[in-house]
């Protein structure tokens, strides 16, 4: 996860854009915050769909063949 200082400056740097506009040093600043904000959510994201099982109503485990093969990999259930 992201710290609280660098999504609190992704936010400021894009009410900045709005506003009057960034510099070429902010906007690769800009840019580099947002890819890592990215790469943060997907792991974080990808990590949740591997670690989930699905139960239908009848209480069968319904999880996709995919992800439980994951999950045997690594072990998780």
């Amino acid at each position: 996860m992201l710290s609280k200082d660098k999504i609190s400056r992704i936010n400021a740097l894009s009410k900045k854009a709005k506003e009057k506009g960034l510099t070429e040093e902010e906007a690769k600043e800009q840019s580099r915050l947002r890819r890592e904000y990215l790469e943060s959510f997907r792991s974080s994201m990808k990590n949740t769909i591997e670690t989930v099982r699905v139960i239908d109503p009848e209480g069968n485990d319904v999880t996709p063949q995919k992800v439980r093969s994951i999950q045997e990999k690594k072990r998780l259930h």
